[in-house]
């Protein structure tokens, strides 16, 4: 096993484009990293750095304290899966399975050995005589995965693994790649755009945009405590909802006056403000659909409903202000009375509310959050 640091790594390409800048992070030995961001935000070209794919523009990266800059990819005691599988067409799944191990010239009867047991944990036994057109997309993966695991190596690297998957699939792939990581235990590095792989997968979460890190912690901490608005609104589904107001301070207590309310910024936020001194003025303030919560009629803040969907357990109401602000309010149809749910049309008149202590707030200069480091 094996650690893994980052150190002002950047990638400039001839045209002297920089997609990733001053990248610096350190991954710990047995830990499971992952990078998320949107598309074209760098994390697939600093993996494929690390793998020795991508050539180091400046800074270095070391792998269990050894700089690996000049380094060829396959001297790197690294495995890794790609998104579209990379097997060979012509070969068994076994074949594709041991494929990296005779390279090395290994003994057949070890090569059965780890490819046997590396199929029987993946739960592909009966397919090693199979080519893989005859596999369906999350059997294919699971392939890739065994050519991988059969390495042994330091540290494990899966660029978007799971993409081309549907899914209900994905969503079983992912509790596979959990226990994986479990019967492993070897350092993982993980991409992936989906804010749900980065959040029930990692250990913690690198959240990039334009090739610069935006946060780095654990998928609580940056739920919890996201330090920009970009965090704010990349992580949760559906996205934060983020409303131009303004923080008061009247006897020491802090407020804020969206759409005319006044609602008092209770709990640890209230109290952080205070410890910080933060100055009243304007302010971004944000709060998470499913902390919007349906008020009285002609209470809290009156909306109407635009959009009403349907998701199960929950509704997702998409309701605007009078100031035609858009919002979205995750409420949970236990909650909610036959009546109610059938009143819930186009233009129905809906008042919403929230909690003091549910808030976030962020400088509408610099967007950073008013709260945290």
């Amino acid at each position: 096993m094996a650690s893994v640091k980052l150190t002002k790594v950047k990638k400039i390409y001839d045209n002297k484009v920089e997609v990733v800048h001053g990248f610096d992070l350190d991954i710990k030995d047995k830990e499971f990293v992952v990078f998320v961001g949107p598309s074209g935000c760098g994390k697939s070209t600093t993996l494929r750095m690390i793998a020795g794919l991508e050539e180091i523009s400046a800074g270095t990266v070391e792998i269990d304290g050894v700089v690996v800059n000049d380094m060829q990819p396959k001297d790197r005691n690294i495995a890794m899966v790609f998104q579209n599988y990379a097997l060979y067409p012509h070969m068994t799944v076994y074949d594709n399975i041991a494929f990296s191990l005779r390279l090395q010239k290994m003994p057949e009867d070890q090569i059965y050995e780890k490819v046997t047991n590396a199929a029987e944990i993946l739960g592909i036994t009966e397919y090693l005589m199979r080519k893989p057109r005859a596999l369906s997309g999350g059997q294919r993966q699971r392939v890739a995965i065994g050519r991988a695991m059969v390495r042994e190596s330091k540290v494990f690297l899966m660029d978007e693994p799971l993409s081309n998957l549907d899914a209900k699939l994905r969503n079983q792939m992912r509790a596979e790649i959990i226990l994986l990581r479990k019967k492993l235990d070897t350092t993982f590095i993980y991409v992936t755009h989906d804010q749900t792989e980065a959040m029930t997968l990692a250990d913690r979460i690198v959240i990039m945009k334009d090739g610069y890190i935006m946060q780095v912690g654990t998928p609580a901490e940056c739920f919890d405590m996201p330090a920009n608005l970009f965090v704010a609104e990349f992580i949760g589904a559906p996205k934060m909802n983020i409303i131009k107001t303004k923080l008061v301070k009247e006897n020491g207590k802090y407020y804020v006056t969206p759409f005319g309310a006044k609602i008092e910024v209770t709990g640890e936020k209230g109290a952080e403000l205070a410890k910080r001194g933060v100055e009243p003025g304007e302010v971004l303030l944000g709060v998470r659909p499913e902390h919007i919560t349906l008020a009285k009629p002609g209470e809290g803040i009156a909306t109407r409903l635009e959009v009403n969907e349907m998701m199960g357990s929950e509704l997702h109401l998409h309701v605007y202000t009078e100031d035609e602000t858009r919002l979205i309010v995750r409420v949970p149809t236990i909650s909610l009375t036959k009546e109610q749910r059938e009143g819930m049309t186009y233009g129905a008149p809906l008042n919403i509310t929230f909690e003091g202590k549910v808030m976030h707030f962020f400088d509408p200069e610099t967007e950073k959050n008013l709260l945290c480091d």
